[in-house]
């Protein structure tokens, strides 16, 4: 017999002529609720699935997703908890000439091999730490048979969540001009504005010449700004970084409106899969 059992048939028989043993066993019983629950915590935490991150796209931004996902575990579990992941880090600089070669085929076919590495790993989930890559998302997951935490999907559900429908649209080049990132947010219902193609231009040089180098300037922080407020005059309600690295120049302090920040709802969304 369990001691929870033996102390509430205990107290149950003494309980009508004992005041002094109902306070007792009210109070064990809470102290039993207690270690319950701590105790469905702690499974749920030894439950946690592991999360596989194709990264490297660029360094930066995967250093953004790792102190972002360990932010949000503790946040969520707290103590010592950590997320369980493996990080696959790519070298950038062949993949960004193939990019601009226009040679995505290429891409997708070494996505695809690092996400069956991933997989081989025993990840359980699979994170692909840039926007502009899920251009190759459904390159990248043939024959894989784990679930892609789709970053264009999260973000469209964080915007209409946020009771916004009209964000502004910073990313890079490619996936600002594209359709594969802009479909699956009209899709969800919203209207997303895209700069003109100066200022995707300019968008454009400072990602990859500065932010994927982890070069932050004012000069490049208040170009965006003013972009931002060109678009507000187009009556947009929010902004959506759509490219992971945007956040270390825009937020809601100076956007001065609702930012969704696609490297943190991201990983949000892995976490919930996750936990």
């Amino acid at each position: 017999m369990s001691l929870v059992v033996w102390v509430g048939l205990y107290a149950f028989r003494f309980s009508e002529s004992n005041t002094a043993l109902r306070a007792q066993y009210s109070r064990l019983h809470r102290l039993f609720q207690r270690i319950a629950t701590a105790g469905a915590k702690v499974a749920r935490i030894n439950e946690m699935k592991k999360i596989g991150i194709l990264g490297g796209m660029s360094a930066a931004s995967s250093q953004l997703y790792y102190r972002t996902l360990c932010e949000l575990t503790l946040k969520k579990l707290g103590g010592l908890n950590s997320p369980n992941l493996l990080l696959r880090s790519l070298n950038f600089a062949p993949l960004a000439e193939y990019m601009n070669d226009g040679e995505w085929k290429k891409i997708g076919a070494i996505l695809n091999r690092e996400a069956l590495l991933l997989q081989s790993a025993k990840a359980e989930i699979l994170l692909l730490a840039s926007n502009t890559m899920h251009k190759m998302a459904e390159e990248m997951m043939a024959s894989v048979n784990l679930p892609l935490v789709h970053i264009a999907d999260a973000t469209a559900d964080a915007v209409a969540a946020g009771g916004c429908s009209r964000p502004a649209f910073i990313a890079t080049r490619f996936t600002m001009e594209e359709r594969f990132y802009l479909d699956r947010l009209e899709s969800r219902g919203l209207q997303p504005i895209v700069p003109n193609k100066a200022q995707r231009e300019e968008i454009n040089r400072i990602i990859f010449d500065e932010l994927c180098r982890n070069e932050v300037t004012k000069s490049s922080q208040n170009i965006f700004v003013e972009i931002v407020n060109q678009l507000k005059k187009e009556e947009t309600d929010s902004v959506v970084l759509g490219c992971t690295e945007v956040c270390l120049l825009i937020n809601e302090q100076n956007a001065g409106v609702p930012v969704f920040d696609t490297t943190t709802v991201h990983c949000e969304a892995a976490i919930r899969q996750a936990i």
